[in-house]
């Protein structure tokens, strides 16, 4: 389970980095594009620190 939600984060953060990338481009939405981009990079984050926790097994 592990891979998947490490997966799926990268994933997200991906998506981030290239919604971020095209913000500038959409004429009239760059601001909302990029508030959106920055929330899934926070989620994007948020996966491996709060649903996987630690990875030294305790």
């Amino acid at each position: 389970m592990n891979v998947v939600a490490f997966l799926v984060a990268m994933g997200i953060f991906t998506f981030s980095l290239w919604l971020m990338s095209i913000a500038p481009e959409v004429v009239g939405f760059e601001a909302i594009l990029f508030f959106v981009a920055i929330l899934c990079a926070s989620v994007a984050v948020a996966i491996p620190v709060n649903i996987l926790g630690r990875s030294d097994g305790v």
